[in-house]
């Protein structure tokens, strides 16, 4: 077995076996679970989505990897993930922005951008979104991106034109980066 195939592997299980607590309309803790049993069931919990600005105000985007348990190969315009049990919000933003991307979470500040709900047929979540500014150099060590790149808002309009995206990022934050990108200075 290769040693991407065993990390792959490695990951899955770790992620599968994570405890996630379920939560209800008002993000109380009703139950605490594994992930792979938050999937199946499509249980509500909580997710933190967090959109990485660099300081020319271009937006990092980045493809899922194909191993990714939900949406995988899609595109995505926010690093983040799911908040472990017990976990808070700005923690597990800060712990996804160095899984995902390599980002020291304690060099960034986290500005957050709101709250929302998001249901579908795949995923029920309650997210707090955040925005940060950093240039990187972004590692992405754990598997979970495949690809990233800079966009300005109509590279953005040009990509999701051409390329499905992840569709919690896109409800709850589509509307809040494309007003932060048209304020940029380049779009």
């Amino acid at each position: 077995m290769s040693d991407e195939v065993e990390m792959r592997v490695e990951v899955e299980m770790r992620v599968e076996g994570e405890m996630v607590d379920v939560v209800d309309d008002d993000d109380r803790v009703v139950a605490t679970v594994t992930r792979a049993e938050m999937r199946a069931a499509r249980l509500q919990h909580r997710a933190v989505s967090i959109a990485v600005f660099g300081t020319d105000g271009r937006l990092l985007v980045h493809r899922r990897a194909d191993t990714k348990d939900l949406w995988p190969r899609q595109w995505d315009i926010a690093a983040g993930g799911v908040v472990a049990a017990g976990e808070h919000y700005d923690d597990a933003a800060r712990r996804e922005l160095a899984e995902e991307l390599g980002i020291d979470g304690d060099d960034v500040v986290l500005e957050p951008l709101g709250a929302g709900r998001f249901v579908d047929e795949s995923v029920a979540e309650l997210a707090q979104a955040y925005r940060v500014v950093h240039d990187g150099p972004f590692r992405f060590a754990d598997g979970e991106v495949a690809e990233a790149r800079w966009v300005t808002s109509g590279e953005l309009a040009d990509l999701r034109g051409s390329a499905t995206f992840v569709p919690d990022s896109i409800a709850l934050l589509l509307p809040i980066v494309l007003a932060l990108l048209m304020n940029a200075p380049d779009s």
